[in-house]
C-alpha cells in the first residue's frame, strides 16, 4: 500500500512539475506578446532570440550554407558555340585538292611563269606544306624562306599565300639566272646562286645534291598525276 502511495505522490509531483513548466512558457509568451505588441524590436528582440532557439537543429550549420552552390537541379550552364568558318578551303588557302593550297600555287606559278608541278615539289620538300614550318637557320613557311630573302621579295613567310607568291619568284629567278636549268636553279634555290657558279654545276654537297633529285621527283609525280592539269 506504501509504495502504491509512493507511486501516486511521485506522478502527481511529475504533473505539478510539468504544469510549472507549461504555466512558465505561457508566461514566457505573453512577455514576449507584450513586448512586440508595443513595437520595441531593437538589438533583436526577445522574441527573435527565442525563434532562434526553437529552430536549432532545423537548419543547416554556417560552415554548410557558405559552401559553394552548384547549379539548381535542372538547370543547365549554357555555353556559347564557337565560331564556325563558312569560308571554303581555297578561300582559306588550304586548297581542295591532292595538294595543299593548290589553287594559290597555281595563281602564283602563272603570275611569275613557272611550272606549278615544281613550285609544288619544293614546297613539300621544304615544308612538307606546313606553314608553320621552321628550320634552325631561321627559314620560314611553306617555301622556307630566310628572313633577308622575305623582306627582299617584299612578302611575309609566315603567310602562306605571300610565302607562296616569294617561293615562285624566287624561282622564276633562280631560273632565269641559269638559263632555265631547272636543276641548276633547284640547287641554288637550297645552297644559293653563289655555290652554283663555284662548282660550275650542282654543288658537291649531299643535301643539295639529295634536294634536286627530290623536287624534280615529286614534280614528276605532279605532272603525271595531272595534278595542276593535263596528266603527262
Amino acid at each position: 500500500m506504501t509504495s502504491s502511495v509512493t507511486g501516486i505522490g511521485a506522478e502527481a509531483g511529475g504533473l505539478t512539475a510539468a504544469s510549472a513548466a507549461v504555466a512558465r512558457i505561457a508566461e514566457l509568451r505573453a512577455m514576449v506578446e507584450a513586448v512586440e505588441t508595443g513595437g520595441t524590436r531593437a538589438n533583436s528582440s526577445f522574441g527573435d532570440r527565442l525563434a532562434e532557439a526553437s529552430a536549432v537543429g532545423t537548419e543547416p550549420a554556417l560552415g554548410d550554407a557558405a559552401a559553394v552552390a552548384g547549379p539548381t537541379a535542372g538547370a543547365l550552364t549554357t555555353v556559347a558555340p564557337l565560331a564556325t568558318s563558312t569560308a571554303t578551303a581555297t578561300e582559306t588557302g588550304e586548297g581542295s585538292g591532292p595538294v595543299p593550297f593548290a589553287a594559290q600555287i597555281e595563281a602564283a606559278s602563272a603570275r611569275w611563269g613557272i611550272d606549278p608541278d615544281l613550285l609544288a615539289g619544293v614546297i613539300r620538300q621544304e615544308s612538307n606544306f606546313d606553314p608553320d614550318a621552321g628550320s634552325p637557320a631561321g627559314a620560314q613557311g611553306l617555301t622556307q624562306l630566310m628572313p633577308e630573302t622575305a623582306a627582299s621579295l617584299g612578302v611575309d613567310p609566315s603567310d602562306p599565300v605571300q610565302a607562296i607568291e616569294g617561293g615562285a619568284r624566287l624561282i622564276a629567278e633562280k631560273l632565269q639566272e641559269f638559263g632555265g636549268n631547272v636543276e641548276l636553279a633547284l640547287a641554288a634555290y637550297n645552297a644559293g646562286s653563289g655555290a652554283v657558279q663555284r662548282y660550275d654545276g650542282i654543288p658537291p654537297y649531299p643535301e643539295t645534291q639529295a634536294y634536286v633529285q627530290k623536287v624534280t621527283g615529286y614534280a614528276a609525280q605532279y605532272s603525271a598525276a595531272g595534278t595542276f592539269g593535263v596528266a603527262a
